[in-house]
């Protein structure tokens, strides 16, 4: 009986620790399209990696923001895109914004090219592409599309409006959206 209990415990124990490894794994199939190091003419990195199924990038982005409280974004566009490159530069590259869009969001580069034009993933995401590219979906925790943001209202000159890029991130936020004043 008392290996029975010891057993049990045991398995309890554990199933916290394979979850959070998981979860990792997750993240990092998920990280791997920032942490590119191929570079285009501009020295901007490639964040977007062609060979991933935006499907499972999706889903796997709404395990982690369910485990973890937060909303995911989706950046779609590609690599052929110059200002899908200059926006994820940019996020990445101001550190205040950063850490604000870690904390909050669980966000994910999904591809869509001539050569893979990922339809499924297109119509999941109420077709954003309308709207240009790079395109910002906020996703709730269950999938549902909150918001499709054209970015180009968020650029300034040949770059991005700091103050307009936070004002979106912080207007998304799930304290922002489940406030009522």
């Amino acid at each position: 009986m008392k290996r029975v209990i010891v057993l049990v415990i045991a398995v309890l124990l554990a199933i916290p620790v394979f979850a959070q490894q998981k979860n990792k794994a997750v993240k990092n199939a998920i990280q791997t399209t920032v942490k590119s190091t191929q570079k285009d003419e501009k020295g901007l990195k490639k964040v977007y990696d062609e060979e991933l199924d935006p499907m499972s990038q999706i889903d796997e982005a709404l395990e982690i923001a369910r485990n973890t409280n937060r909303l995911v974004i989706c950046q779609v566009g590609g690599n052929w895109c110059p200002w899908c490159l200059r926006f994820a530069n940019f996020i990445t590259t101001d550190k205040e914004i950063n850490q604000f869009v870690e904390k909050h969001f669980v966000y994910i580069h999904l591809n869509t090219s001539k050569e893979h034009k990922n339809t499924d993933m297109l119509k999941r995401l109420r077709n954003p592409g309308r709207f240009g590219y790079p395109v910002l979906v906020v996703l709730s925790r269950e999938g549902e599309v909150l918001h499709i943001q054209n970015s180009a209202y968020l650029e300034e000159e040949k770059s991005y409006s700091r103050e307009k890029v936070m004002a979106f991130f912080k207007n998304w936020t799930i304290e922002a959206i489940e406030t009522i004043k």
